[in-house]
């Protein structure tokens, strides 16, 4: 088995390993921020499709630009779906 030696470093190589360690801390944190951001994103995205689902639902057909059927697969495209059914896929009554 190998022993175990203590290296003796320059003070400014000191500094700099602490400085790198806080470095991979701060990423650490970051990267831990960017997939609650991304978790965040995911559930508003599936909520914003379940809304245009249940408004496709319980709307009168007459009330629907096109068959009904055929936004079912339109409303699956992420982000792009649902804004379109809610756009152009309700007449408005004016």
């Amino acid at each position: 088995m190998a022993k175990k030696t203590d290296v003796q470093l320059p003070d400014r190589a000191k500094e700099a390993l602490g400085v790198a360690k806080e470095a991979v801390g701060v990423a650490t944190v970051a990267r831990g921020f960017g997939k609650v951001a991304l978790g965040l994103l995911g559930v508003v995205q599936v909520a914003f499709a379940f809304l245009a689902f249940w408004d496709l639902a319980w709307r009168d057909g007459d009330d629907v630009r096109g068959p009904k059927p055929v936004w079912v697969p339109v409303i699956l495209i992420n982000w792009i779906g649902p804004a379109a059914y809610f756009l152009a896929g309700i007449r408005h009554k004016r």
